[in-house]
C-alpha cells in the first residue's frame, strides 16, 4: 500500500465525525503545504508493537544530532486520538510561541509548544488554525537556520 492509500485508509477508519474532520484537515494541510512530501507512520515499532497513534505527515524536516547524524521527519503531523485530533508543528524552538500567539484565538483547543489538540473541527476557527500552521512552519524553518 502506498502512502496516499495509507492516509486514505487512516482517515476512512475513523469513527463518527472524526473521519470527515480529518479529511477536511488533510485538504487544508495540502493547501497550506502544496507539493510537500507526504508521510504515514502507523505508530508501530520494529517489533510491530503499537507505541503511538498513527500519524499523517506533511513536509520535510532534517533533524541534525550532536553526533553528526541526520534523519528526515515530517514538518507537520496530524493524528487522531481518543479525545479528538492533534496537529503537530515540529521544530519551533520557543515553546511559548504557539500558545501565546494562537491559544486563545483558536477556540476550544489545547495548545502546547508544538501541538494543537481539539475534539472536533466545529470547535475551532479553521482560519486561525491555517494561520497557526503557516506561521509555525515559517518560525520553525527560521529557528533551524
Amino acid at each position: 500500500m502506498n502512502v496516499q492509500e495509507q492516509i486514505k485508509n487512516n482517515i476512512n477508519i475513523q469513527t463518527g465525525t472524526k473521519s470527515k474532520d480529518m479529511q477536511q484537515l488533510h485538504e487544508l494541510l495540502l493547501k497550506v503545504l502544496p507539493g510537500s512530501k507526504l508521510w504515514f507512520d502507523d505508530g508501530k515499532n520494529s517489533d510491530g508493537k503499537t507505541i503511538s497513534n498513527p500519524t499523517i505527515g506533511y513536509g520535510l524536516r532534517t533533524m541534525k544530532y550532536a553526533n553528526g547524524k541526520t534523519s528526515e521527519v515530517f514538518r507537520v503531523g496530524m493524528s487522531a486520538n481518543s479525545t479528538g485530533i492533534s496537529i503537530y508543528i515540529l521544530g519551533i524552538k520557543d515553546k511559548h510561541y504557539l500558545p501565546q500567539s494562537f491559544g486563545e484565538k483558536l477556540g476550544k483547543a489545547t495548545v502546547t509548544g508544538y501541538c494543537i489538540r481539539f475534539k472536533a473541527v466545529k470547535d475551532i476557527d479553521l482560519a486561525i488554525l491555517e494561520t497557526a500552521i503557516r506561521d509555525g512552519v515559517k518560525t520553525a524553518q527560521r529557528d533551524e537556520q
